[in-house]
């Protein structure tokens, strides 16, 4: 009887709606792709000519189609046989195994790898400056995770704190000749100091107005820098920035008469992977402490401020706490972190320009925020070894590059719509387990004893 009343339970597939959605996807893929992938300038004699790759569009659209149809033919077949109805609280529960889970297997499999990366055998000069790339976008998205995941406020702008505070210590090392080590903080406190800024004139705004006005922000200081010539060099930019040294030691064949470099202090032969190391070392550092940084002040007052203002603002309010302090935290420290990591991405590239720092490059760390889940840690280092890691494993492709890092971005949040690590644990938990609440004497005697 069960499997006659599944049975009766099933209908059958519409193919022709299948079909019409996958063609109207064909069309749109068709539109977008006879431009930008159909038509190619190229230098011919007089001039500039066009090249025209009409099997590269019909590829492309078929592609999207044949995706298209599966997509929804998947989406269709759960539906008709009943397999989509699965029960939200098992659900949740399965999700929150799963992420202790990873949070407490995989993190410390996570850093130990990255703590012997450079030892490994195929650790060459192009793995270790790639993973010092992804360490940076991995610090920005934590620091990023501050504002949007646990404070709810979704910044478009968030580079502008990344230029900040690159600039900042590229000028107080080129007009104070200040060593790494003290123009990293201050580069830090500036950064905060523009957050603080931001966070003023926003204070009232909230989802899509705050969005729009962070991006302004973003340009604004884009545009600064791009036209204070005098200043900022301009679009030429600042070059010759000092690299940081270790304890003193110099990365360098030779020495100043009186000195050691590192080579020499060490009795090793001299190597151009010495530097390298030290920077990833040095950016993984950077990126644990703001990992335990974010973790710590998660289960402080203000850290439950935050996930209290990203729930319900009004609600926020109702219980006294105050939403203006609550953003401008949010906004500092998110702040503070960009400029740590600009002042790091400073002192490697020995050069920047206006260039580095454009809207892109927000999209890019907020799309690592939302794709790895808003509020994870472990999520958000996941999206970016996957986003950045992972573009460069497709560099080859040279002008597809981009279109591999939208089709990987658009397979996550298909698997995952929710982000790759959606689910959280609460920072508190009040309740306990069907027994009876705590007094008031067991609050007290609790809030003692901590």
């Amino acid at each position: 009887m069960t499997n006659e009343a599944n049975n009766k339970n099933i209908r059958p597939l519409d193919m022709a709606a299948l079909l019409k959605e996958s063609a109207l996807a064909g069309l749109v893929a068709l539109g977008l792709s006879i431009v930008l992938v159909g038509l190619k300038t190229t230098d011919m004699q007089g001039g500039l000519g066009i090249e025209t790759r009409w099997g590269l569009v019909v590829i492309a659209v078929v592609s999207v189609f044949a995706g298209r149809f599966l997509f929804a033919f998947r989406r269709e077949y759960r539906e008709s046989r009943g397999l989509g109805r699965v029960d939200h609280k098992g659900k949740s529960e399965r999700a929150a195994t799963l992420v202790r889970r990873i949070s407490t297997i995989g993190g410390p499999i996570f850093i130990g790898f990255a703590l012997v990366l450079p030892m490994m055998p195929f650790a060459d000069r192009y793995v270790v400056d790639v993973a010092t790339y992804v360490l940076i976008y991995v610090m920005l998205g934590w620091g990023l995770n501050i504002v949007v995941g646990l404070a709810g406020l979704l910044d478009l702008g968030y580079v502008a704190f990344y230029a900040v505070g690159a600039y900042s210590y590229a000028l107080f090392a080129a007009y104070f000749d200040l060593s790494f080590w003290i123009c990293l903080p201050l580069a830090g406190l500036c950064a905060a100091s523009f957050g603080v800024l931001l966070g003023f004139p926003v204070l009232r705004l909230r989802g899509d107005y705050l969005a729009i006005v962070t991006l302004g922000f973003g340009e604004i200081i884009r545009v600064i820098l791009l036209n204070w010539y005098q200043f900022t060099g301009g679009p030429d930019g600042l070059s010759g920035i000092p690299r940081p040294s270790f304890f003193g030691l110099e990365f360098k064949r030779s020495a100043v008469e009186g000195t050691q470099t590192f080579h020499q202090f060490f009795e090793l032969d001299y190597s151009t992977m010495h530097r390298l190391i030290f920077l990833y070392y040095l950016i993984l550092v950077l990126a644990l402490l703001t990992n335990f940084f974010t973790l710590r002040i998660r289960r402080m007052p203000i850290g439950r401020a935050w996930e209290a203002l990203r729930e319900d603002e009004i609600a926020c309010r109702s219980l006294g706490i105050n939403p203006t302090n609550t953003k401008l935290t949010a906004f500092a420290l998110g702040a503070m972190f960009a400029g740590f990591a600009g002042s790091f991405f400073a002192t490697r590239q020995a050069f920047i320009s206006p260039e580095s720092f454009t809207f892109i490059e927000s999209a890019v760390i907020l799309a690592i925020v939302v794709l790895g889940g808003m509020g994870s840690q472990v999520g958000v280092a996941i999206a970016a070894v996957l986003l950045i890691g992972g573009t460069e494993l497709f560099r080859g492709l040279e002008e597809y590059r981009m279109l591999a890092f939208g089709g990987l971005m658009v397979a996550v949040m298909v698997w995952k719509p929710r982000g790759l690590l959606a689910h959280r644990e609460p920072t508190i938990k009040l309740d306990r387990g069907g027994t009876a609440p705590p007094t008031r004497a067991e609050v007290v005697a609790e809030g003692g004893a901590k």
